[in-house]
């Protein structure tokens, strides 16, 4: 019987954690049913390393944009900078973007800024927003709400481990919620139970690798092909079988990245 084929929506294959090692990386995850990967740029200077790897393997995709942690240390990042990448064919999603006050709240006055670029080139593109939001839920929600009402936008919601009302709030904009390593830990019972009362058609799955790798992997280096083990607790969560639920979430990533597709 053929694997179920999966995305891992988002992964850092540039990270120095996989110099090397990047063939049998990706054929891991072919092994596992990951057929495809986004991997994400955070540093826009770093963009020209990011888009190499995806023009070297035709099963990884990018993304690029300025990581809030790294909004206040990095030039700001203009509109065109970003609408221009969009014109490559594997360049498939603005971010990651958003804001992170658990680390680096004495710059949030330039993370929201450069939040409110990356919207607009999102805007301007049609690509998805891919958005990192931790200890900063009330702005989160208010900034994505405003900006969806003066013009609309797609965005997921990466590695979403944030509380029900951000959750709720991004899926009453339509947006997507992308479950990591961290929603199949076993003390993330919460997390558990605000996915199940997601809409089936907004979820996505994702490593961030080389970060959070999910059980029987914790606390050792994570790789895209562990996206798998993820997506099987999704299904348990969705009470689905796993083939059901993999092809699920190969349509959400496809209706949202559709450049992917």
């Amino acid at each position: 019987m053929s694997t179920p084929q999966i995305t891992d929506s988002h992964c850092h294959l540039d990270f120095p954690d996989f110099d090397g090692e990047l063939p049998d990386i990706i054929a891991r995850a072919r092994a596992a049913g990951v057929t495809r990967m986004v991997s994400i740029c955070t540093r826009l200077r770093l963009e020209p390393q990011v888009r190499a790897i995806a023009e070297a393997h035709p099963s990884v995709y990018y993304a690029a944009g300025t990581h809030p942690m790294s909004a206040a240390d990095e030039p700001l990042v203009t509109v065109e900078e970003l609408v221009a990448l969009a014109d490559h064919p594997k360049f498939v999603g603005i971010g990651e973007t958003g804001l992170d006050y658990h680390y680096t709240a004495e710059s949030n006055a330039i993370q929201q800024e450069s939040l409110l670029i990356h919207i607009e080139a999102a805007r301007q593109t049609k690509l998805p927003l891919i958005i990192h939001a931790r200890g900063a839920d009330d702005d989160m929600a208010r900034i994505l709400s405003d900006e969806h009402a003066k013009g609309a936008f797609t965005c997921v919601m990466h590695c979403f481990s944030s509380s029900k009302e951000l959750g709720q709030a991004a899926l009453d904009l339509g947006f997507y919620l992308s479950m990591s390593g961290i929603a199949a830990f076993p003390k993330s019972q919460e997390l558990r139970d605000i996915f199940a009362a997601a809409p089936l058609d907004r979820v996505l799955v994702e490593t961030d690798s080389p970060y959070l790798a999910p059980p029987p992997y914790r606390g050792k280096r994570n790789e895209p092909g562990y996206s798998a083990h993820t997506a099987k607790v999704g299904a348990e969560v969705f009470g689905l079988d796993y083939a059901k639920f993999a092809a699920q979430t190969q349509a959400n990533f496809e209706r949202l990245f559709w450049k992917a597709a």
